[in-house]
């Protein structure tokens, strides 16, 4: 699976009844969440008229259209009409504008990171690029809107660093939130984007390499480390939730809770061909599990 995007009705925004998946060699699918059936598909081609493999998703906040990443390009469906029709937007033309692979792409009005390190604002309903900064150490892999709109944080892959941008001057730097991350996969974070718990509302969790998850409070100052280096904001809270690494979180967005996961490649030592080993390392270190973490209100 390359990602994964809960679909929330607009008519009924107190339940989640659908989410959607893009995974290798397939299309973009929706699956209904009471039965775990497939509800419909959305069909990407490239120029060879074979299914291309969307890398990002992420719905518009109406949720009427679907925006896909590929390879210097944005593919939006229209939400009601599953199939093959779709928008094609490329964000790289003649050595102009965002190169790469669109790995991530959030919504508010649209934004999107690529494995390339560079971030891009576009303006909607065309489409156009309003403005791209890098700062990423690796390629992004993640990027998320504040619930205002005035910040966009975002994270890559083996880089340590949770930036903070301020949008009012893009490319702008608030302040820099430090976790550990020694793998090429997604490590995602997540904020309470729809501002409806008091309590969440400007907390910031992620998952790390070791197994934890840090949390940030937004609205503390952050610290000047260096002078040429940028603020660090600290983490109030971290704590031990699995025994791999914590590759997702995701904050449910009707209720107080917390979903983490876990897991990662393992390869044994190469020159050791005991399978004993393997099965050590396998039930000591490895861990792939779903957690629910309940916080009060």
């Amino acid at each position: 699976v390359f990602d994964a995007y809960w679909w929330k009705d607009q008519n009924d925004s107190s339940t989640i009844h659908h989410f959607l998946t893009t995974c290798r060699d397939g299309p973009v699918h929706m699956w209904d969440m009471a039965n775990g059936h497939l509800k419909c598909t959305y069909r990407p081609y490239n120029h060879l008229d074979e299914i291309a493999t969307a890398h990002s998703l992420a719905l518009s906040l109406d949720g009427g259209k679907l925006y896909t990443g590929f390879n210097r390009m944005i593919r939006v469906f229209d939400v009601s009409r599953p199939g093959r029709h779709c928008i094609q937007r490329p964000t790289f033309v003649k050595h102009q504008g965002q190169p790469g692979i669109i790995s991530c792409i959030a919504a508010s009005p649209q934004g999107g990171g690529s494995y390339a390190r560079a971030i891009a604002l576009y303006h909607e309903p065309e489409g156009n690029m309003v403005c791209m900064f890098q700062g990423q150490q690796g390629g992004v892999t993640h990027i998320a809107f504040s619930p205002d709109g005035t910040k966009l944080y975002s994270g890559g892959r083996k880089d340590p660093e949770i930036l903070c941008w301020d949008l009012r001057k893009p490319g702008q730097i608030l302040f820099v939130a430090l976790r550990l991350c020694e793998t090429n996969q997604r490590l995602y974070f997540d904020q309470d984007a729809y501002s409806r718990c008091v309590v969440l509302a400007d907390i910031c969790f992620s998952g790390c390499h070791d197994g934890t998850v840090c949390v940030w409070d937004t609205t503390q100052s952050p610290v000047k480390v260096l002078d040429e280096s940028d603020p660090l904001l600290k983490p109030i809270i971290k704590y031990k939730a699995h025994g791999d690494c914590v590759n997702g979180v995701s904050l449910n967005p009707c209720e107080n809770v917390l979903a983490t996961c876990s897991g990662q490649r393992h390869y044994p030592d190469l020159g050791d061909s005991d399978d004993s080993d393997y099965e050590s390392i396998e039930s000591d270190v490895i861990d792939n599990s779903v957690k629910l973490w309940k916080f009060k209100s």
